[in-house]
């Protein structure tokens, strides 16, 4: 345990090879932390409606006047779909986490932050969030959402490409697309701390 911390101190450290994109406009994104999980917060653009809008018909508001916010988010299926609070973690569900899950794709909608929300963000050009709104979008089979009930009135939940496990977790997603998007990010962000950390070292 103390070798895969270390590591994932140092993944967040050293950059990982990213897509370089044009500069121009500035458009920001935003990161909602949890415990152990990063969600991603996209500016309900014009351009973010449409790539997303495959959610409308799952019951995700995307196209609502008054959404201002997408939240994305990627985990474990056993694990991120059965969990509403962590009080409902149970040792199945964290066991196929660690060694091996499919993966899912979370969309939810929110309204106006408050002006002292506190959320870390990185501003991105605009040729560098269209890029991260199209890797977004390519993650999920959007043929149908999953037959979840969601946790809110206005989410749901996508299969996603790719396997889920301890190596390629929810934060080392967030670090993939966002290097995809031409960001410079941490190489290796496992965990909460790791986010975080390349956050401050390489957006800072």
């Amino acid at each position: 345990m103390a070798a895969y911390l270390m590591a994932a101190v140092l993944g967040a450290l050293v950059p990982g090879p990213s897509d370089e994109q044009p500069d121009g406009g500035a458009v920001q994104v935003l990161f909602l932390a949890g415990p152990i999980h990063y969600d991603i917060l996209l500016p309900a653009t014009a351009q973010t409606r449409e790539a997303l809008g495959f959610a409308e018909p799952a019951g995700v508001p995307i196209t609502h006047p008054a959404v201002e916010w997408v939240l994305v988010g990627w985990g474990a299926e056993r694990f991120y779909t059965t969990t509403g609070t962590y009080l409902d973690v149970n040792a199945g569900a964290i066991w196929r986490g660690v060694t091996g899950d499919r993966a899912v794709l979370r969309l939810d909608v929110l309204g106006a932050l408050p002006q002292d929300h506190g959320l870390s963000g990185i501003v991105l050009s605009s040729a560098e969030y269209s890029a991260l709104v199209a890797r977004i979008a390519a993650e999920s089979d959007t043929s149908a959402a999953l037959d979840h009930p969601g946790f809110t009135e206005t989410d749901a939940f996508f299969a996603a490409r790719g396997p889920f496990h301890l190596f390629r977790t929810c934060n080392v997603w967030v670090g993939e697309v966002l290097r995809a998007s031409g960001a410079r990010f941490g190489a290796w962000t496992p965990t909460p701390y790791s986010v975080r950390l390349s956050l401050w070292w390489h957006q800072g």
